[in-house]
């Protein structure tokens, strides 16, 4: 039997490192599998220093990104360019992950072609369609397609079941985020930036990111009054903020926020170093939804600056707390884990449910049930006992 072809398709950042370990498990077994990478590059700049740092170099690279792109053009320009390399490579597999345009674009395309759908991080809901926006209903559209659904957690299966997915088409298998991460993180890594190099370890550092579409506007702005409000209470505390580069965001950053001392607004980071700023930051702010699952990991308690998520594992393992953009709750919550070192244990040793590390492992092993390389379904998930971390 010839190696089953499988085309992993992504164009952001977020999916490139999740889908990272997922190509390198695939192309261990070249025997099995013959993998091939295409990429929308939906984020250009952004995508490419993670290519970069887990050595994979696509076969197609579609190039899309243009200034002030909207979102039917993202959806247009992918759809037409997919079309062609789904013609070009015909696989046997489609692998997507999680909620970008890209990823229900690629699902589309491959729906279009008759070729099988995988989606990686699937099942993650709201059930409010504009909130994340548009990512709510991009996800629920890729799973309306998809063939196998990878689900992180034994919620996400849930939500699936709900919608009427057949049970043997979900497979748990932690989320692959974790899977980077332990690749990535090191005690011993040195920052090549001055600024983070030098920052006083003395200190309490809050890592922030703030960027959703959701938010723009006065949302946005409460969260920058709340940063400016926090770090005047606290002379022990640096908050260091990498400001997306939408235009949006980094204008209203810079108004309420440049020059005020101890608030250090810096270019977005590569993921190397974004994940070891993380993992030496004492809490997390962020609207961002990996981050919700990489935090845990490394013990950091995280306030998300949103109404809902689609992540509510976390929330109720007490390792994430939604607080909004209300910039008096924002406030509250920082000075409450600030002050109080139970409060802040608590968040901070709080189990993680989102994975251990082999979630790639488990993904290339039920590709393997599916096409009929192992009559054994593969074991999935489960999350470690209360009190247990998961190790990274």
């Amino acid at each position: 039997m010839p190696p089953i072809k499988i085309l992993v398709v992504f164009g952001t950042r977020p999916e490139a490192i999740k889908m990272a370990p997922v190509v390198q498990e695939l192309k261990r077994y070249p025997e099995e599998f013959t993998c091939s990478v295409a990429v929308t590059a939906q984020h250009r700049e952004m995508l490419d220093q993670v290519l970069k740092l887990f050595a994979i170099e696509p076969q197609y690279d579609l190039n899309i990104m243009r200034p002030r792109q909207t979102l039917e053009e993202v959806t247009t320009r992918a759809l037409e360019g997919l079309t062609r390399v789904l013609d070009q490579e015909r696989p046997d597999m489609v692998l997507v992950h999680g909620d970008t345009t890209t990823t229900f674009v690629a699902a589309l395309a491959a729906f279009y072609r008759q070729v099988a759908v995988g989606h990686v991080e699937a099942g993650l809901r709201t059930r409010d369609k504009y909130a994340p926006y548009p990512e709510e209903m991009n996800r629920r559209l890729t799973g309306a397609l998809a063939d196998l659904h990878f689900a992180p957690t034994a919620q996400a299966r849930q939500n699936l079941l709900e919608e009427a997915v057949p049970a043997d088409r979900i497979y748990v298998t932690g989320n692959t985020v974790i899977d980077a991460l332990k690749a990535t993180v090191r005690e011993d890594y040195r920052f090549e930036d001055p600024l983070l190099a030098g920052l006083d370890p003395k200190k309490r550092l809050i890592l922030v990111t703030a960027h959703r579409r959701e938010n723009w506007g006065r949302p946005l702005e409460d969260i920058f009054w709340a940063l400016r409000e926090i770090k005047g209470l606290y002379a022990d505390v640096e908050i260091v903020f990498p400001v997306h580069k939408n235009p949006r965001v980094r204008s209203r950053a810079r108004e309420i926020l440049e020059g005020c001392r101890g608030i250090h607004l810096i270019e977005p980071l590569d993921y190397e170093p974004f994940v070891n700023l993380m993992a030496r930051s004492y809490l997390v702010l962020t609207d961002s939804g990996g981050l919700q699952e990489e935090a845990p990991a490394l013990g950091k308690p995280v306030l998300v600056l949103r109404e809902v998520t689609e992540r509510p594992e976390a929330v109720r393992a007490g390792t994430v707390c939604l607080v909004g953009t209300d910039r008096e709750q924002i406030v509250a919550k920082v000075r409450e884990l600030l002050d109080d070192r139970r409060e802040y244990l608590k968040m901070a040793q709080a189990v993680n449910p989102y994975g251990d590390g082999l979630a790639s492992r488990r993904i290339r092993g039920f590709l393997r049930y599916y096409f009929g390389l192992s009559i054994v379904r593969p074991a999935e998930f489960v999350p470690p006992g209360e009190g247990e971390k998961v190790p990274i």
